[in-house]
This record gives structure tokens, sequence and C-alpha cells, in this order.
């Protein structure tokens, strides 16, 4: 990672004249003669030169002394995903940030968690963002409760709690400081009452193909947890005692938006869940990316390039729940995509928590199962093999006793480690996981025989051997590896005929 995360002053100017949505979040520009801090794709006529300052991220221009621009509104801006995402110390630490770790510890915590001295970590922050880990944390509060009083019409107490403020008073003090007005001067429409749906804008940098986004989400969605149509997606959330539910689409055009933007609506969700249920939503549909540095390394290979340049806005598929998809791991080695569905559609029907009729949202009325249910729950008959229920037993054990987990401050590496530890988990299944659990970029399944045959570039018989070789090669595409599995996948799925759809995208690897 280079020693900032400001691009090259020159690039900076060139997108902020263009206003090149390409660059959203991964610069601001601060304007010294009126204090503000802006996107580079603000509308507003653009500035004198010599009045420019140019930030990495909106906590480092609000350290300067600048308030976020209210026209082209910067809490929008997708976050910088190459700083963001991976095992360096600060991406790991600001992934905890982003969880919201600091509002209940201390910096010496983080810094514990990532396993670097506090002050090395002090230092990490200010010489690659410009901004204290406490002004980045504070930042994301006040930018996530200026997009609520902008976009919503949730109370005030009730935005206060869902930006993570313990208290009104405290909150009104906080905005105050930051960006010199009370927050009620931003509200353009009157409180709801409870239970409104609460509409929100989740911008991304272009390009971002929504429709294969989808179409993979179709493919495995569980039925009575998600619904994927052709152009919305939708999910049960909460728990038994608050069940609640999601939708994304793409964001209307012409209400009020650039186009580049999904639109999040959320029904029933409790103010204090918010921010984290919208930065699940974000990895999950992989908003943060950066498809300009992920094409840049990737495109370097022969045999990627071509597959880069036919679907530039092709993005990683997370999922919504870690456990859910570690089980759908297991259950789907050796199987098509379609029959891993159908088993662990079986496995949602026996030991899913059934929910009343959902509002808006009939086809929605379970819950997956919790790893408290399946770790000693009866798997038979539902078309397992008695290795795979054991395995699925273990794993929700080792969930329960700590043994394994979904914790973002840990490396690949360590991940892997610990997963393959459980019997029946190969490298394989432990790195599906981490792409599709924790949405970690250079997780790597280099054993998947979809993957050798679009990528290996060799008719070697051997599938050690193929695999050995692949992972060699792929050491130049780190640390996107992911995408290239992405990129893989979605090319051999879209070379198969339709009848043949269901094991178009049948994904095999050697035994774990």
């Amino acid at each position: 990672m280079p020693a900032t995360a400001l691009p090259d002053p020159a690039i900076c100017e060139q997108a902020r004249l263009s206003r090149d949505a390409r660059f959203d979040g991964l610069f601001f520009t601060a304007v010294s003669s009126t204090g503000i801090y802006c996107r580079p794709t603000c509308p507003a006529p653009a500035p004198r030169p010599h009045n420019v300052r140019y930030y990495p991220n909106a906590a480092a221009a609000e350290a300067a002394g600048f308030r976020p621009c209210l026209r082209c509104r910067p809490e929008l801006s997708p976050s910088a995903g190459g700083w963001r995402r991976g095992d360096d110390a600060l991406a790991r630490a600001l992934k905890l940030i982003d969880e919201g770790f600091l509002a209940d510890a201390s910096l010496a915590d983080l810094a514990g968690r990532v396993h670097v001295g506090e002050r090395q970590l002090r230092r990490l922050f200010a010489d690659r963002l410009g901004a204290p880990p406490i002004g980045v944390h504070g930042t994301r509060r006040l930018l996530f409760a200026k997009q609520l009083l902008t976009e919503t019409a949730l109370p005030i107490t009730e935005v206060a709690l869902a930006a993570g403020f313990g208290s009104l008073r405290r909150f009104n003090t906080c905005f105050h400081e930051a960006y010199g007005m009370a927050p009620s001067a931003l509200r353009q429409r009157p409180a709801a009452a409870a239970g409104q749906v609460l509409t929100l804008r989740l911008n991304y940098r272009p390009p971002y193909d929504f429709v294969a986004m989808l179409e993979f989400l179709r493919g495995r969605a569980l039925p009575g947890v998600e619904h994927v149509d052709a152009t919305a997606y939708r999910r049960v959330i909460g728990d038994a005692a608050a069940p609640a539910w999601l939708q994304v689409a793409p964001w209307p055009r012409g209400a009020g938006s650039d186009g580049h933007a999904l639109e999040l609506q959320l029904h029933g969700c409790p103010p204090a869940r918010l921010q984290a249920v919208v930065e699940r939503v974000r990895r999950m549909f992989d908003l943060d990316a950066d498809p300009q540095a992920i094409a840049g390394v990737l495109g370097a290979d022969a045999g990627l390039r071509p597959l880069l340049r036919k679907r530039p806005g092709l993005r990683l598929p997370s999922a919504w729940d870690g456990f859910e998809v570690a089980v759908r791991a297991v259950v789907g080695q050796q199987v098509s995509v379609g029959a891993a569905r159908t088993i662990t559609a079986r496995i949602v029907q026996r030991h899913g928590t059934a929910l009343p009729a959902l509002t808006g949202a009939p086809e929605l009325e379970r819950l997956f199962p919790t790893p408290e249910r399946l770790a000693e729950g009866d798997l038979d008959g539902l078309g397992l093999t008695t290795t795979r229920a054991a395995t699925v037993r273990a794993i929700a054990r080792a969930l329960l006793d700590g043994r394994v987990d979904f914790d973002p401050a840990r490396t690949l590496d360590d991940m892997v480690a610990r997963w393959t530890a459980l019997p029946g988990i190969g490298p394989w299944t432990a790195q599906y996981i981490a792409m599709r659990g924790l949405g970690h970029p250079d997780a790597f399944p280099a054993g998947d025989l979809v993957l050798q045959k679009q990528l290996a570039g060799d008719d070697d018989a051997n599938l050690r051997l193929r695999t050995l070789n692949l992972t060699r090669r792929a050491e130049a595409w780190r640390p996107w590896r992911a995408y290239a599995v992405i990129h893989a996948w979605r090319e051999a799925a879209l070379a198969q005929p339709p009848v043949a759809a269901d094991r178009s995208t049948t994904i095999r690897r050697s035994k774990p």
C-alpha cells in the first residue's frame, strides 16, 4: 500500500474538473475560500485552483476544519475500498471501525485486535489517511446521521440512536461543533411515525453490473429467506422477536441521483441496527469496490484482460450471513449450485424459524437456522451425506465455542487455518467462506475445477499440478484474486446453453 491513500494531485485535478464518478470517494475537494469540502462529482461551479485542497477521505477534510457540502453530500460517497479491504493492519482496523468498534472500546483495544502497537496504529492513520482513528469513527457517525436527516423522516432522537450516540444532547453538541448547525436544520420532511419504510441511497463507483449481481444471487436464493427477481433482491433480517426485511434495487432515474446508486428499502428495522444493516448491505453488494484499481492489477494478465473488458462492472457477491454461507459451502461440496440450493432449502424448512406474515413481503416467511439449532439438529433424509451432515454440525459447534468466527480483524491465512482445522473443511471450502462470508477480495479457491478450466492456461490432467500452477500465476493478482474467480465463474456460466443452466454454475473442487 502506498504511503498515502490520496491519488496523485494531477489525477485529482483532472477528475474534479471532469466530475469523474469513478473517483467518487477516492478523494475529496476542499475549498479554502468557503470552508466546504465536496465530492469530485459536485455539480457546483468549479472553484479557483489556488483555493483547492485535496484530502484522501472525509475525516481528513473535517480534521482540517472543513464542513461537508450540502449540495453534493459527501455522506453518499462510497468508501475507498482499497484501504478498507484485505489483510493490511489499517484495512482490518477500518473494517472494525465500520462495524462500530470504537463506540464501546478504546484505541488500545483496536490496536490489540489488529496486533499492532497503539502508537503504530496512530501513525498509520496519520500517514495514510490524514486523520486519527477516533476522527474516522466520529466522521462516519455524523455523516450517517446527516444522510438519515436528509433522506428519511426519522425523529431526530432515533437518528441519534442510529448513528451510535447515547443521548440526544451529545448528538446535538457533536453535530453543531462539526457542522456549525443544529441537526434540525437539515430536516426536509416532518418526523414520521414509528414503523415507516426507510429508503436510503447507496452510491457506488461505476461501472457496476447489477444484473450480473442479481443473477448470481438468484441462483442461490433460499425460498422463504430470500427472493430475487429481475430488478430487486429481498431478504428477511432481524430475529424471531423483531423480524424485518429489506429490498435492494437500482436507484430510480430522475430521483435526484447521478445514476450510480442502489436503493435500499428497510421495513421494520430498529434504529439501533440501521448503520450495521447498511454496512452489511454495502459489503454484500460490494458497493465500495474500486473497479479501476482492480482492473489495473488483473488486467496485466493476458488471460483475464478479455474478461475484464467484457464485464468491467462485475463485483464480488458476498452473503448476508457468514454461518449461512458456511453451511451452503459444505452442502455444495461436489454438487451443482441448484442441488446445493435444494438441500439447503430443506434444512431451512426443517430447522429455520417460521415468521408471521410480513407486510409487503409474503414470500419471506422463515429465518435461516441458528448455530444453536443445527449443532445437534436432525439432518437425516435431506439429501446430505452422513459426512457432510456431521461437518454442518461441527461448524455450528465451532462457532458456538469460538474456534471459528467471521472476525474482520483476522487475516485471510489465519481464518483459513482455523476453518481447515475442522473435520470436512478443506482449502476450497475455507477460501469460499472467506470470499462470500467476509467479502475478502483476495480469497482464492485454487482447487476449483471451473476456475482451473477458465484460467489455468494448460491442459495438464493432474489436478494437483493445475492447482499449483494456478496458485503461482495468481500471485500477481493479489490483492484482488477473488475478482478473478468471479470473472471465471461468470464466463463459465454464460458459456453454457440454457438447458444446462443449473450445471453451468456447478462448483467442484478437490476433496476437502
